[in-house]
């Protein structure tokens, strides 16, 4: 991963079962994309910003891609997107213990 500037902790389970792991989510620097890195056409200025979980049982990465540096550390900077489509496995938690989603 490109260098993390923003980092998030909690807590998750297998659904069905009560142990409890600690996670980190990283959010990456944005960084410009250059010729040949994206299989997509972009124009100049174009950026990347790379969210990733790690200490979950599977490896779970994504890049969000934005006009600039900002979009894309906008559209990276909510893991709460992710985190709902892993629930179908996993349940998320706050260190302190409280649910991370509400519902």
């Amino acid at each position: 991963m490109p260098h993390p500037i923003a980092k998030r902790e909690l807590m998750f389970s297998i659904r069905g079962t009560e142990k409890r792991t600690g996670i980190t989510i990283h959010i990456s620097a944005p960084f410009i994309l250059q010729p040949g890195s994206v299989n997509f056409e972009f124009s100049g200025g174009t950026a990347g910003c790379t969210l990733q979980i790690d200490g979950l049982p599977e490896e779970f990465s994504h890049t969000a891609y934005g006009a600039d540096s900002l979009q894309a550390l906008q559209l990276a900077s909510n893991p709460d997107r992710h985190l709902r489509y892993l629930r179908r496995k996993y349940d998320f938690y706050f260190p302190d213990g409280e649910p991370y989603f509400e519902d």
